[in-house]
């Protein structure tokens, strides 16, 4: 054990945060074991604060699924991302906004102070010419990309579906291998199954995929909808779903058709939810509202609000 009267001139000498936790002062007697443990005791207690600080978990990040603003966006797109980052939103996923270059969607979103992290695209696309699409998405500067659901052409049975997990999976990778990450979003008829299958149709997309290549952007109303429950499938799948669609909903019942809601306002069970992603390493909850009643800038401002809330 080093010398107490060492370490409390080395802690007078350093400068910040552990100068100021604490200073021994010293005479030139010598202390004994039980007296240099106990000076460690106090620095410990005393420095409480600042290893709370170090040790902190990374908080949960929140952006704006910009598909909820896509009606104003097509009247005026600039004023509409004003708005978006008026109301304190810093993070935004490209979907639904008008056709633009990807300099002109980047120069967009920086004039407004935002910036884009996810996007939803076909993949048909970088089938075709992977890239120029590869480009166009760095251009616009983010890192996740899911497309909105399985490819027309696979949907018909199990065959087809095992042939898009093929192109999703063969996809991912050449994605991972470019700096990018690709997701599948998902909609509620994935949560049912083909007949002869025991399988949900994600389940059997999840199984059939590596999880290097393909992960899962859980729309968790969606899941909701299809009968599962969110926070199951999220811890399901830990470590595979870093995004995550963050919407709520009330089910149709007596007759009501089904209702999309201002989070925290639905039937979503949010605190299980977000203890299911602390385990399972959410790191996006992107907030999507697919319809509503009144303004979906109100409505994003509430769900704005509610992540907040329970996010910092």
């Amino acid at each position: 054990m080093a010398d107490p009267e060492t370490i409390g001139k080395d802690l007078d000498s350093r400068s910040g945060p552990t100068k100021n936790c604490l200073t021994m002062k010293t005479s030139s007697r010598r202390y004994t074991r039980r007296e240099a443990l106990q000076a460690l005791g106090v620095l410990a207690l005393t420095c409480q604060p600042l290893i709370s600080v170090i040790a902190a978990p990374k908080k949960r990040a929140i952006a704006l699924q910009l598909y909820t603003l896509r009606d104003p966006a097509k009247k005026d797109l600039a004023d509409t991302l004003k708005k978006v980052r008026e109301m304190g939103w810093q993070y935004v996923q490209w979907s639904g906004m008008p056709n633009l270059s990807a300099e002109q969607i980047r120069a967009a979103l920086d004039t407004a102070g935002l910036k884009a992290i996810a996007a939803h695209a076909a993949i048909e696309p970088f089938e075709k010419d992977f890239e120029t699409n590869v480009k166009f998405w760095k251009t616009v500067g983010v890192h996740d990309l899911a497309p909105g659901g399985m490819m027309n052409d696979c949907k018909a049975n199990v065959e087809g579906w095992l042939k898009g997990a093929q192109r999703l999976d063969a996809l991912g990778a050449k994605l991972r291998a470019a700096g990018l990450r690709l997701s599948y979003h998902n909609h509620n008829f994935e949560f049912a199954k083909f007949p002869g299958d025991d399988r949900r149709k994600i389940d059997l997309l999840m199984d059939s995929t590596k999880p290097e290549n393909l992960k899962a952007e859980l729309d968790l109303a969606w899941v909701y909808i299809g009968d599962a429950d969110p926070a199951a499938y999220i811890r399901k799948y830990k470590g595979r779903c870093p995004t995550v669609h963050a919407k709520d909903i009330v089910k149709a019942k007596d007759g009501k058709k089904q209702q999309f809601k201002p989070l925290g306002q639905g039937e979503l069970n949010w605190p299980e939810i977000f203890a299911a992603g602390d385990e399972a390493g959410i790191e996006w909850y992107i907030y999507e509202q697919d319809a509503g009643e009144g303004s979906p800038f109100d409505y994003a401002h509430a769900s704005y609000e509610f992540l907040l809330k329970h996010t910092t």
